[in-house]
């Protein structure tokens, strides 16, 4: 196995297009020990999908990213309500948060919100009309997620675009400076939201989260810690998943034109979209307690490992021509929202929103295509989550 010598995950031209780094170094090993941030630290990235599923399951592999920094000099300063979420921790932890925020997304709750979803994607293409353009980054698949998961909440309107400013701020690859402020402006904020509703009795959704998590056992600082992930990864990672997925279909013509004759095939295809360009690049981090052998490779006790859903989800030893987008392709094997403990609660809600907006653009507007060159969308500069910052539209 050798290793690269500069971070891959932080080359420009990663941010532009991960897939050929991805596929350089799932050729050289699934599983290789790579440079990552500054100060010669290092770490395990996985590439394979195989070698991603099981490390996934693994329980040598521990989230509980405050174990791993106890000790460790650090410049970082983000706010706990960020930094010791349900996704940073093991059980028994995890499980108690996790059992709270299940019931917000099954499949019955899902269903029952459908009506309200359809009518933002109504509310929010209502001004949308034939020969003209739209973002549809910043006028749908931003607004969308955000309005949903806030009203799943209680948080106010008022609050809602300054909130996911700064979780779009969270995501920055090249600020740090700018994501711990941004941390700790969500933190305050939802905690004062928390503390106002604890001291205004309500029957609102806030006050049924609350409720939730009073009978969940949860203190305080977990109650503001489980809003705030659902709040951030419950409206970033779905923004992504509906960029990437008009990109996708208006990249391919022919996928796109499918879908506006038989919109009744996009619960089906979504596996696909989601395999192909994949929300979340690199799941958020992971360490060993224990010295493990994942892939064939050795991986000593204390080093971060970094599994990517994005490159497993490209593994042509698991699906053949990994490149194309084939809509006919069974891609249940991917694994955009993970899998185990930590698969993502959210991915009904998510898979739903994504349905909805798709089905509005096909059957409204079925000679969309891009307003630009099929190369010209701009990319977020973040390794964890991979999405667009526009995609001008021409609609028809």
């Amino acid at each position: 196995m050798t290793s690269p010598r500069q971070d891959p995950l932080r080359d420009p031209r990663f941010f532009a297009d991960p897939y050929p780094t991805y596929d350089r170094l799932r050729e050289g090993c699934p599983v290789q020990r790579i440079p990552t941030g500054s100060g010669g630290r290092e770490a395990y990235l996985i590439t394979g999908h195989p070698e991603a599923r099981e490390a996934f399951t693994d329980p040598r592999l521990s989230k509980d990213t405050a174990r791993f920094f106890a000790g460790l000099a650090s410049t970082r300063d983000l706010h706990p309500a960020i930094s010791r979420t349900m996704l940073a921790s093991d059980p028994p932890a995890h499980t108690r948060q996790r059992r709270v925020a299940t019931p917000l997304f099954t499949a019955g709750r899902v269903r029952e919100l459908r009506p309200y979803i359809t009518g933002v994607v109504d509310d929010l293409m209502s001004t949308w009309r034939p020969g003209t353009e739209v973002d549809l980054v910043a006028d749908l698949a931003v607004p969308l997620p955000v309005t949903v998961v806030c009203e799943l909440l209680g948080v106010p309107e008022s609050d809602r675009a300054t909130l996911a400013g700064w979780s779009h701020d969270l995501f920055d690859a090249t600020d740090t400076d700018r994501v711990d402020r941004a941390s700790h402006r969500i933190g305050d904020h939802l905690t004062r939201l928390v503390d106002t509703a604890r001291a205004t009795p309500g029957d609102g959704p806030l006050h049924s989260f609350l409720r939730g998590c009073d009978d969940g056992g949860l203190d305080r600082d977990e109650i503001v810690s489980l809003a705030a992930l659902l709040l951030v990864a419950g409206h970033e990672t779905t923004t992504h998943f509906i960029g990437n997925a008009v990109l996708a279909l208006l990249r391919h013509p022919e996928a796109f034109d499918r879908l506006c004759r038989a919109p009744d095939l996009i619960p089906g295809a979504l596996d696909e979209l989601l395999r192909f360009d994949s929300p979340v690049s690199v799941a958020t981090f992971r360490h060993s307690t224990e010295d493990l052998r994942v892939g064939g490779v050795d991986i000593p006790a204390g080093f971060p490992v970094l599994i990517a859903p994005g490159a497993a989800n490209r593994d042509p030893a698991v699906f053949p021509g990994p490149g194309r987008l084939d809509l006919d392709r069974d891609a249940g094997g991917h694994l955009s929202f993970g899998h185990g403990i930590h698969r993502c609660p959210g991915a009904p809600l998510a898979r739903a929103e994504a349905e909805i907006a798709l089905r509005a653009l096909v059957t409204r507007f079925p000679g969309t295509r891009l307003a630009g060159p099929p190369e010209s969308p701009v990319w977020r500069r973040t390794r964890l989550t991979r999405g667009l910052a526009g995609l001008p539209l021409a609609l028809a």
